[in-house]
C-alpha cells in the first residue's frame, strides 16, 4: 500500500508549522493510524520530534541537495511503510537556492516532485482579511502544486476567525482549522533551533498538548482526506552517500546526535552494522570496527565533561592510529586541537587536527554546500563531489598545518575554497554530507 501525503507549508518561517506539524502526528498516533512524518530540507532536530510524536523514523527530503531519483526513492519507502506521511516544510513555502526548476530545495519542490498537496498553515495573528491574500498568492505563484486548505493559527477571537475565514472563502481556499494562540504549545529553543527532543523534559505532555489543541480545533477526517499518494514511479532503492565502512563505530549522545536518519537506513540496508558509543559516558570507539564517525551535535554544551573523558579520548586516539576518522561540525570541533566555550575557556580536545574552534565570538554560518573532496575519505573516493550544507556559530581561531578535506563551493556560485581539516587516517570539517552527486 502506497501512503496517502500532505506537504505542511507556510508563507514565511515561525508560522507555526511545527506545533501543528507534530500535534496531527500525535493526534493521529493516538487515534491508531501509522503515521510518518517527514522534513523537508537540511534539519536534524525537527525528524527528532516527529520521531517522539508517532513512534515512527522520520527522514529528510532536499530537493537541492538530493538527485530527484534519491529523494523519489525515500519518498517512496516512507510511503509503503505508513498510513499518511506528513512532510514538514522549511522557512516559507518557495523559499530556496538559485537554481534549476525543482532543485532550488524549496518546500514547493517537494511538494512538485510528490505530488503531494499543500496544507498551508498561515499564522494570522496581526491581520484579517489580508491572510486571504497572502494565501491566494501562495494557489496561484506556481501551478506546479495544489494547495489542499488551510490551517490559521494564533486565531486571536471568535470575530477574528470569521473575518479570516470570509477572506479565505472568497480566495476559494477550504479552512481545515483555526487555532487559538496558546503559548504553552512550544518547545525550548537554542542557537541551532529546537532543544533536541531527548534533552525536553515533559516531552510526551508537550506533544498531548499539541495534539489536544490540533484535536480541538483542527478537522483531522478532512486532512486526511486532502491527502494524496505520492506521483512517483516504483524503483530501485538509492543510497546517498555508500557505508563508510562493514563496522562503523558512531559516537551517539547529547553532544553528537545529528546525522542524518537516511545515512543510518542505507547503510543499515546494505549490511553495515553500526555500533554507537557514549563519549559523555566516556566511552571510547570499538577498536574491531572498521572506521569511527563523530556527527554534529552541541560538544559546545558538554566541552568539559567531554575533554576530561580521558578513556574516550585515549580511545579515539588509538583508532586513529590504524582506522579512518572522521568528524561532521561539532565532531570537527572535538577531532581538532582546542574547544573555547562561550565563557572563553580553552579546552583540550583529541589533537588528531590542529584546528582551534571557538564559541566565544559567535558567528553564524549557513547554506548549502558543494564539496569535492581533495583525498580518500570516509565520505567517498578523491575527486568525489558531494552535496551538503553548514550550520554552525563557533569561529576558526587557527585553521592550523593539516591539508584541506575539501574544496567546497556554495548555492550561489562562490569560488571554490579549502574547507577542513585532514591528517594521517583523520578528517573533519564544518560541512554535513546529505547526498553525492555527478553535478557541479
Amino acid at each position: 500500500m502506497i501512503a496517502p501525503g500532505l506537504v505542511i507549508a507556510a508563507p514565511r518561517s515561525s508560522s507555526g508549522k511545527t506545533t501543528i506539524t507534530l500535534g496531527l502526528l500525535r493526534a493521529f498516533h493516538r487515534k491508531g493510524l501509522a503515521v510518518r512524518g517527514l522534513k523537508c530540507g537540511p534539519d536534524y532536530i525537527d525528524p527528532a520530534f516527529h520521531a517522539a510524536a508517532c513512534g515512527k523514523p522520520s527522514l529528510n527530503l532536499d530537493a537541492w541537495a538530493m538527485s530527484p531519483e534519491l529523494m523519489a526513492s525515500l519518498a517512496m519507502d516512507a510511503s509503503q511503510e505508513a498510513d499518511l506521511t506528513l512532510c514538514e516544510g522549511l522557512m516559507g513555502l518557495f523559499d530556496g537556492v538559485p537554481a534549476e526548476s525543482g532543485r532550488s530545495g524549496s518546500s514547493a519542490d517537494v511538494a512538485a516532485a510528490t505530488g503531494w498537496p499543500v496544507l498551508l498553515v498561515i499564522d494570522v495573528s496581526g491581520q484579517s482579511q489580508s491572510a486571504g491574500a497572502v494565501a491566494l498568492g501562495c494557489a496561484t505563484f506556481d501551478p506546479r502544486i495544489k494547495i489542499a486548505g488551510v490551517i490559521l493559527n494564533k486565531v486571536g477571537s471568535d470575530r477574528h476567525r470569521h473575518l479570516v475565514g470570509l477572506a479565505m472563502e472568497k480566495a476559494g481556499l477550504k479552512v481545515l482549522g483555526s487555532v487559538p494562540r496558546d503559548a504553552s504549545a512550544t518547545i525550548p529553543e537554542r542557537h541551532l533551533g529546537l532543544v533536541q527532543a531527548e534533552e525536553t523534559e515533559e516531552l510526551d505532555r508537550i506533544l498531548d498538548h499539541m495534539a489536544d489543541l490540533v484535536e480541538a480545533h483542527i478537522d483531522l477526517d478532512a486532512v486526511r482526506a486532502a491527502a494524496l499518494a505520492p506521483n512517483l514511479q516504483t524503483h530501485a532503492p538509492l543510497q546517498a552517500i555508500k557505508p563508510p565502512g562493514q563496522r562503523i563505530a558512531l559516537a551517539r549522545d547529547a553532544a553528537f546526535s545529528f546525522i542524518y536518519p537516511h545515512h543510518l537506513a542505507a547503510w543499515r540496508k546494505a549490511g553495515a552494522e553500526i555500533i554507537p558509543f557514549l563519549p559523555l559516558n566516556n566511552e571510547a570507539p570499538d577498536q574491531t570496527c572498521d572506521v569511527c564517525w563523530l556527527p554534529g551535535g552541541y560538544p559546545e554544551l558538554h566541552v568539559g565533561t567531554l575533554s576530561n573523558a580521558e578513556y574516550f579520548m585515549k580511545g579515539l586516539r588509538r583508532f586513529a592510529e590504524t582506522k579512518p576518522v572522521h568528524g561532521e561540525c561539532g565532531g570537527y570541533m572535538v577531532l581538532g586541537q582546542t574547544l573555547t566555550d562561550a565563557e572563553g575557556h580553552e579546552w583540550p580536545m583529541a589533537d588528531l587536527l590542529s584546528v582551534k574552534t571557538s564559541f566565544a565570538k559567535r558567528k553564524m554560518t549557513l547554506g548549502y554546500r558543494d564539496a569535492t573532496l581533495l583525498n580518500d575519505t570516509p565520505l567517498g573516493k578523491k575527486g568525489a563531489h558531494l552535496r551538503g550544507h553548514e550550520f554552525h556559530y563557533a569561529t576558526i581561531l587557527d585553521q592550523g598545518s593539516d591539508l584541506p578535506f575539501a574544496t567546497v563551493i556554495d548555492a550561489y556560485g562562490s569560488a571554490p575554497a579549502p574547507s577542513g581539516s585532514r591528517r594521517g587516517h583523520v578528517t573533519g570539517s564544518f560541512f554535513h554530507a546529505i547526498a553525492e552527486t555527478t553535478q557541479r
